[in-house]
């Protein structure tokens, strides 16, 4: 997960509150499931798949959350890998869209969202941090 926030723009590492995130997950599936993949016995990427309700669909969504594979394991297809094991997991979970955030100028996670099949959306991200 440090891998990941210390990537991302608008976040930055906190190994607390990234485990509480992940606890919140695995102790609640209904909420969430959390994907791996591994090298033999190691975690080499995981992405994260949350559940909610899109009222203009009338059915279940998926949020696409904290996908990210070790820099040493990458360009070996196992984001690709994880990627569409979440895609046919939302499926048999009966989700119906998976929305996902990328930062603005990440041009290669557009890429490669965009090259499995998603595409940009008219919507805008606006968002409240609550204490």
């Amino acid at each position: 997960m440090a891998i990941l926030f210390s990537q991302e723009a608008e976040f930055t590492p906190d190994s607390d509150a990234q485990q509480r995130g992940l606890r919140l997950i695995i102790d609640k599936p209904e909420s969430g499931l959390i994907l791996v993949a591994r090298s033999r016995l190691n975690v080499v990427g995981m992405v994260s798949l949350l559940f909610t309700v899109s009222t203009a669909l009338g059915n279940r969504v998926g949020l696409l959350e904290d996908m990210v594979v070790m820099p040493d394991h990458r360009k070996q297809g196992i984001g690709s890998q994880l990627l569409m094991c979440a895609i046919e997991t939302a499926r048999q979970k009966g989700c119906k869209r998976i929305t996902l955030l990328t930062d603005h100028d990440c041009f290669s996670a557009h890429k490669f969202y965009q090259s499995h099949g998603f595409t940009k959306s008219p919507m805008i991200p606006f968002r409240i941090f609550l204490d």
